[in-house]
């Protein structure tokens, strides 16, 4: 393959979760500030705000129940454009078209039929998060897909994560200035006011940008077929349960990133509203999306010579350490709009890195419960973190439309409008708490997260031995029965796993 042909490659998976990405924050950050902005902006609607909120929370947390089944309806696929890409731009088209409607007062159903508009809010976001999660699953199951060769699966992980990293903050850069264009543009307001017809034209960049990312990663990217990949186990609905449960380093990763993850999407989501109701300078909201884009990519450069240097914990840990010296620069920073800009910094850069972290931890726990169970389960591991992240997403909906009613930040409120009691209240949510669970968060990972790069050496070291060991009895029908190890009783000592220290 030609330089040119593997970088037309590369820049297709990026361009795919580029828009994936930057749809995914329209969704998950911005819809509540459109709510409480655009549709129900005064005191007597902060009760249709509550059961929106509540809708929302009830379909992601009761949607993530059902990604090991979509996964496995994405798995069983086959057609001659192979199992994802189909997932991928279905999934993508109808999201984006969901989304149009989403951003909307449904015809005007939001003012004159409450009822109506939030039995076609619940469909329409329940259909949107589901098919949103098919592209999802497709898009990063693809990774694997394309080649065996480690060193080129990390070319392209690279690549995709450099695409969403710079899909999630362009929308931050483009959000004020787009919606203020459109509504000008549309509305005939002075330049600066805000509309829904602003908000509509914003949302149909972003559903044109996930559209067209999605065809062209289709367009460019084909899975490879070889014996590997066609050795497809099914995983019954106890397997999966079975899998995660008795994996105790997944557990305890998975616990950190969860209040990590809901630390971060809490201040991030109410980051716009800090720049509008305490600054009064939405339009300066702009540079969060530069300054993060540019420190994005930097971040996501040097996980390779940063994990070779300090390791995986020191880069989870050290990257929190950050993140609260971000924080105290935001309790210190008031109304300064540089300090802000300072403390947004502090705060985003290590985010990249604790990603990337996590994510390679818990790849790495696939051998330690292939070791304690017996069976390998890639997918269902994997699987886990975004899970978490969608959970955490959902938490911070419910949060973000019960602070922005009790701070008073609806509407066409102004800084000089919120009482003392209301920014208490904003920095309780924004600030204190999450640096509580950071803190948290970091301890977990430090005293019971000890699948460090060394232990998991060893653990394929004492896999490659059993699997050597192991009794294979071929009969004359062809038929294959293994000889039975009892691997659930591994103890996880032998390798230095104790989880008690």
């Amino acid at each position: 393959m030609s330089g040119v042909c593997k970088m037309r490659k590369y820049l297709a998976y990026a361009f795919g979760t580029f828009g994936h990405d930057a749809f995914y924050n329209t969704m998950s950050i911005y819809f509540m500030m459109f709510i409480t902005s655009q549709l129900f902006t005064s005191g007597a609607s902060a009760k249709m705000v509550g059961m929106v909120t509540a809708i929302i929370v009830i379909i992601r947390v009761g949607e993530i129940m059902f990604d090991p089944m979509i996964g496995g309806v994405v798995d069983n696929t086959n057609t001659r454009w192979g199992k994802f890409r189909p997932w991928i731009l279905i999934g993508s088209v109808v999201a984006s078209i969901g989304l149009l409607f989403l951003f909307s007062d449904y015809f005007g159903l939001a003012l004159n039929n409450p009822t109506m508009y939030l039995v076609a809010l619940a469909v329409s976001f329940l259909v949107i998060d589901v098919f949103y999660s098919f592209s999802d699953i497709a898009i990063w199951s693809l990774l694997p897909a394309v080649s065996l060769d480690s060193k080129v699966r990390t070319r392209f992980g690279t690549a995709s994560r450099i695409g969403s990293t710079l899909g999630a903050q362009i929308v931050i850069v483009i959000i004020s200035p787009a919606i203020m264009f459109f509504s000008h543009l549309i509305s005939k307001v002075p330049f600066g006011q805000e509309t829904r017809a602003g908000w509509t034209g914003y949302v149909a960049i972003v559903a044109i940008l996930c559209t067209g990312g999605a065809i062209i990663a289709c367009m460019n990217l084909k899975e490879q077929h070889n014996l590997i990949r066609s050795n497809v186990k099914h995983t019954t609905v106890t397997d999966i349960f079975r899998a995660i449960g008795r994996n105790s380093q997944l557990l305890w990763i998975a616990a950190s990133y969860f209040l990590f993850a809901f630390s971060y999407v809490v201040t991030n989501s109410l980051l716009l509203y800090y720049f509008t109701y305490r600054l009064g300078n939405a339009g300066a909201y702009t540079w969060v999306g530069v300054i993060t884009c540019i420190l994005g990519v930097i971040s996501v450069s040097l996980f390779p010579a940063l994990e070779m240097l300090i390791k995986r914990k020191a880069i989870y840990i050290g990257g929190i350490a950050f993140m609260l010296i971000g924080y105290v620069i935001f309790l210190f920073a008031g109304q300064s709009l540089p300090m802000v800009l300072v403390a947004v910094a502090f705060y985003f850069f290590p985010y990249p890195l604790i990603f990337l972290a996590t994510l390679m931890t818990i790849t790495d726990s696939v051998e330690y419960g292939q070791l304690i169970n017996g069976t390998r389960n890639e997918s269902v591991t994997l699987s886990v973190r975004p899970l978490i992240d969608k959970l955490a997403g959902a938490a911070s909906n419910g949060i973000v439309g019960i602070v922005a009613v009790a701070a008073g930040m609806t509407g066409s409120a102004k800084p000089s409008d919120i009482t003392a009691h209301g920014i208490f209240e904003f920095n309780t949510f924004m600030f204190y708490i999450p640096i509580v669970l950071l803190v948290i968060a970091a301890f977990i990972f430090f005293a019971k997260v000890n699948l460090t790069e060394k232990r998991h050496a060893e653990i394929v070291k004492e896999l490659e031995a059993r699997l050597e060991k192991k009794e294979v009895n071929v009969d004359e029908t062809g038929s294959v029965e293994q000889s039975e190890n009892n691997d659930s009783n591994y103890n996880t000592n032998d390798l230095g796993m104790n989880e008690t220290r």
